[in-house]
């Protein structure tokens, strides 16, 4: 009984989003023409369900570069309509259309001569009629069995409030760089702001080999550095790499190992990635070639070597 009711919830509200794609047109592009020119802030406003969704679409749009902050009806006609200044855009929620704290604040929008966007499911209300545009969020049924609790609705407009945000960050040529920088303390930011150059080891701790240089010190440079491979430099060129994975091969196939050198079991032209490019493509590399680190090189011929980064590095960064 419950996973039917539980389907049931899913393709109702699954429909009304279908049924509002379907619905946007003309007006939709007016909101977003009237949003990208607005020089202040988006507020958005709404009471109730309404209310918490559009403190959600509030932080949408300024985590995606729309300066924009939630206006309670309630606590506006009672003070803080004084956050409103010339430029704002009002966004107001309300499937209802006739919400009384928010068509109570409707004057103070014209006084101000502030764009009022509505969002509701009542093309004949008060707030639509009051509207400079009418973007229609509005649903054949609730996904409550009673048809009661705004489920569905809430739903719709939750997704028109992203639709908006999206279609703005479009407009406004937002790129993921940007985002980052709104979000530095968090996953996204370290994934888009932090690269190679900010993690990776240099200087004495690179572990580095000449050709000819005898396995067994290969071996102390390797077990000493704790990075699980090591660099081969010729004249300060990079010429190879060897790596856990090299050495074990080479004990097979050498029983004589000790009786080797450095350029008798390196791979030839390792894997480099430059010390400018992005931490989280270090870590696609990685995952990609299904190795744990990569050399770092500033030169287009990768010859010059400057660093060496691990997934151990990435890791700890919390870029993955």
């Amino acid at each position: 009984m419950s996973i039917n009711l539980a389907k049931r919830v899913l393709l109702i509200e699954a429909e009304a989003l279908r049924e509002m794609a379907q619905r946007l047109g003309d007006e939709f592009l007016r909101a977003i023409k009237i949003l990208k020119a607005c020089s202040g802030k988006v507020v958005i406003t709404g009471l109730g369900k309404s209310g918490l969704v559009g403190q959600k679409i509030s932080a949408t749009f300024a985590s995606t570069g729309t300066p924009s902050f939630f206006l309670h009806p309630a606590e506006g006609l009672h003070g803080d309509i004084g956050m409103l200044s010339r430029g704002d855009v009002i966004l107001a929620l309300s499937n209802s259309g006739e919400t009384e704290e928010l068509i109570k604040m409707i004057p103070y929008f014209k006084r101000l001569e502030l764009p009022l966007l509505a969002m509701t499911g009542n093309l004949e209300s008060t707030l639509a009629k009051s509207a400079e545009v009418v973007l229609d969020v509005s649903v054949k049924e609730e996904a409550c069995p009673y048809n009661l609790v705004p489920t569905a609705s809430t739903t719709a407009m939750l997704a028109m409030g992203d639709a908006l945000a999206l279609a703005l960050l479009e407009e406004k040529g937002f790129k993921p760089e940007d985002f980052a920088l709104l979000h530095p303390a968090g996953a996204l930011g370290k994934k888009l702001l932090l690269k190679v150059s900010d993690l990776m080891h240099t200087g004495d701790e690179i572990p580095i080999v000449k050709p000819t240089t005898p396995m067994k010190e290969v071996i102390l440079t390797m077990s000493s550095k704790m990075l699980g491979h090591t660099s081969v430099l010729d004249k300060g060129k990079l010429v190879g790499v060897i790596s856990d994975g090299d050495l074990r091969r080479a004990m097979e196939k050498y029983p004589d190992i000790f009786k080797k050198k450095a350029k008798d079991i390196m791979t030839k032209n390792p894997k480099i990635i430059s010390p400018d490019a992005l931490a989280v493509d270090a870590l696609s590399m990685m995952e990609k070639m299904k190795i744990t680190s990569l050399l770092v090189c500033d030169d287009p011929e990768g010859k010059h070597l400057v660093g060496i980064i691990h997934l151990h590095d990435l890791l700890k960064a919390g870029v993955v």
